[in-house]
């Protein structure tokens, strides 16, 4: 299977909470619509929401690539680095068990 599979998490700082989760949801129905996504789900941790968790699937690395290109992730990613707590989100790349 060469579905591309991971997690994305980050903090945001405190004050971004709302334009944040505005920005997430607009984002999640972007990617959702795109061919290649299999899953898209954004999650913020319950008892510390401004921490996000995002797990996404991808149909292969074609897609992913797709998916990181696109003016609007592009975007997101840009005025996202203004409202966390690090330069950027940290990604972490998961595979089945076998």
């Amino acid at each position: 299977m060469d579905q591309k599979t991971l997690y994305a998490e980050f903090t945001v700082k405190e004050g971004s909470e709302e334009r944040v989760a505005e920005m997430m949801n607009d984002l999640a129905q972007k990617v959702r619509e795109e061919p290649g996504n299999i899953l898209f789900l954004p999650y913020v941790r319950e008892e510390r929401p401004r921490e996000y968790f995002v797990f996404e699937i991808y149909a292969d690395e074609q897609a992913f690539q797709e998916h990181i290109t696109a003016d609007y992730g592009a975007e997101f990613n840009a005025e996202l680095a203004e409202h966390i707590e690090s330069d950027a989100s940290e990604l972490t790349w998961l595979r089945p068990v076998e």
